[in-house]
């Protein structure tokens, strides 16, 4: 058995990285486990709100996420069933934060650029190819059972975080049930380089709501990659999925020219939570410790606040300044975030893209022109997304 000091983070995802990235800075050992052969490269996330700059630039890494992020202040929302759209702005909270707009880059660009930082550091170690199988646990330490091109092997190490996604196997190793639903529908996003969407009035966010075919179109990368994310019929296969996009995209964009289709990724999409995240020496976080939709970003930004809670927690029990009762603090207050903030607002966000009854269509457009034509009301929606950081841990 192979002793690794300090904490083993499973997934070499955004939340795995960055929780390593935040321990190590502490001083802490780290070692980081992926089953994957690399950092996966699949369309996934690709927006950074303000709550989030602020934590990058807390773990020194905000100047790197600029050089490689779109910078964007404004949302439209348009309604294509009524020829209607509004803007919302985020230059309303200039007076709160140092970066009142978001960034636009993909979760697996950001995963890399921590990758290269954590290696700068000491006592940190990160192994591809190496897939959990197992976990034992005591008093004093955690032992994984992982495979690898060489064999089985285990590693022990004093704590270890589950960052593996919503099929975690670390949860699943801890017998923890994961409750919530399934949407019905299917969600297709792709990647697409084409440099025509301002000739259809978009800006570098936008969310097409309509009744029956919903769609989100970001901009993700400063060399003219765009996210396109749609909804699919519950029962398209995969094949079927793929086949339908150029129908789709001349649905969206009539007489569209030259482009080229760079990814396409189906998916199943869920709301469900861990019943704990906290078993022993084992903590959850990310995806692993729960999931919703990605409309509205707060996946992401929810995964990567359990990161920063979860570093100062367990930062703190590990250098002797908090006892372990901090942990569970960790594991009840990021549950309620979750199911208080996070999945009501990306549920809301699902709703209001796809919302079939007119009339609760129309009141959604009197709503929306009535924010866009209120800076406060829009401040304070933005300001909002600071709640996903929850309470402080110490």
């Amino acid at each position: 058995m192979e002793k690794r000091d300090g904490v083993l983070i499973v997934g070499a995802g955004p939340v795995g990285f960055i929780t390593a990235l935040g321990l190590a800075r502490a001083g802490i050992p780290v070692t980081v486990i992926e089953a994957g052969a690399k950092i996966i490269d699949a369309p996934r996330a690709a927006v950074y709100f303000p709550v989030t700059l602020e934590f990058l630039e807390q773990l020194g890494i905000i100047e790197a996420a600029h050089a490689i992020g779109v910078r964007n202040e404004e949302l439209q929302i348009r309604y294509r069933d009524a020829g209607e759209s509004y803007v919302l702005t985020t230059t309303t909270i200039r007076g709160d934060t140092r970066y009142p707009y978001q960034l636009h880059f993909g979760q697996n660009e950001l995963a890399g650029l921590v990758h290269t930082r954590l290696l700068e550091l000491p006592r940190t170690d990160v192994r591809f190819n190496t897939r959990l199988t197992g976990i034992v646990q005591d008093s004093s330490g955690v032992t994984a059972m992982v495979q690898t091109p060489e064999g089985d092997a285990e590693l022990r190490a004093d704590w270890l975080v589950g960052c593996d996604g919503g099929r975690s196997g670390v949860r699943k190793a801890l017998k923890l049930s994961f409750a919530g639903h399934t949407w019905p529908e299917r969600f297709v996003a792709t990647n697409v380089r084409y440099d025509g969407f301002a000739r259809y009035g978009l800006g570098l966010a936008n969310f097409y709501s309509h009744p029956e075919r919903w769609t989100v179109v970001a901009v993700i990368s400063k060399d003219g990659l765009w996210r396109v994310t749609y909804n699919e019929d519950g029962d398209c296969s995969d094949a079927e999925a793929i086949r339908r996009v150029p129908g789709r995209y001349q649905d969206l964009f009539p007489d569209m020219g030259p482009h080229e289709l760079v990814a396409v990724s189906p998916y199943r999409v869920h709301e469900r939570i861990s019943e704990k995240l906290r078993v022993g020496r084992v903590l959850l976080a990310g995806d692993a410790a729960h999931v919703c939709n990605p409309c509205g970003g707060m996946g992401l930004t929810t995964g990567l606040m359990d990161a920063r809670a979860l570093i100062e927690a367990l930062g703190a029990v590990i250098h002797g300044t908090a006892d372990e009762s901090v942990l569970d603090f960790y594991a009840g207050e990021r549950r309620r975030v979750f199911l208080e903030i996070t999945t009501p607002s990306a549920t809301e966000y699902r709703r209001l893209l796809g919302e079939k009854d007119p009339e609760r269509r129309r009141q959604d457009r009197d709503n929306l022109r009535h924010v866009a034509s209120h800076p406060e009301i829009m401040r304070r929606n933005f300001l909002s997304l600071f709640d996903t950081r929850g309470r402080p841990m110490l």
